[in-house]
């Protein structure tokens, strides 16, 4: 089984940082959502009505995290500021599969990123590192990309970089896809509460997965 971690270098310097993983199996591409996503946009919908999203104080945290990472946080947006933006002016998010769309419904509504991995392309443990500049990342437009050294991504043992400045961006190497049938979930918070809000939203994102597929979700 892939085993997740954070460098010792990553816990010490971002302190404030709160993360909790699901680990999911037995899911498939056809399973039927419902109104399930509808109630998590009208959540969203309603904060980004109160105030925009750049006043979350979610999203102000994990603006600070990247400022300290020596990136603009206007340039390069935390995964859940990019979802809620895109909202804000689409008014909804495209489908992709039933297990993404149910992850990106649930940051829509609490403004916290989390990132979906298909666990079968992850060579070996999964490590959110700096990087060295060796690694490889395979960005959704089949280009192959070395991430800048000293920059926080998710790595795994073979140098495969699944995920680019930290929350910013995933591979479309371990991206789910149709035939995935195991995934690791990482739901990741820098602001004050973020450890009792992670904790909520692992257990209602572990509800909706098991009345949406069953008893799939493992520790």
């Amino acid at each position: 089984m892939t085993r997740f971690e954070y460098a010792p270098e990553i816990r010490s310097g971002y302190p404030e940082l709160a993360s909790r993983t699901v680990r999911v199996h037995c899911i498939g591409p056809d399973a039927q959502l419902g109104d399930r996503l509808a109630r998590f946009e009208d959540i969203a919908r309603r904060r980004l009505a109160a105030s925009p999203e750049s006043a979350f104080p979610e999203i102000q945290a994990w603006r600070r995290a990247f400022s300290r990472m020596g990136l603009r946080p206007t340039d390069y947006r935390c995964a859940s500021e990019a979802l809620l933006r895109r909202f804000r002016r689409e008014g909804r998010l495209p489908r992709l599969h039933p297990l993404v769309d149910l992850c990106n419904a649930v940051s829509l509504a609490t403004a916290i990123p989390i990132a979906v991995f298909d666990t079968e392309r992850i060579d070996g443990d999964l490590t959110v590192r700096h990087a060295i500049g060796t690694e490889r990342y395979l960005t959704f437009g089949g280009d192959v990309e070395s991430p800048k050294p000293g920059e926080v991504i998710f790595a795994d043992q073979a140098g495969n970089a699944h995920a680019r400045r930290w929350t910013n961006r995933q591979s479309r190497l371990s991206a789910v896809r149709s035939e995935t049938g195991a995934a690791l979930i990482v739901a990741e918070a820098m602001h004050a509460t973020g450890e009792e809000d992670v904790s909520a939203l692992v257990e209602t994102l572990t509800a909706e997965l098991t009345q949406v597929w069953g008893p799939i979700v493992t520790a």
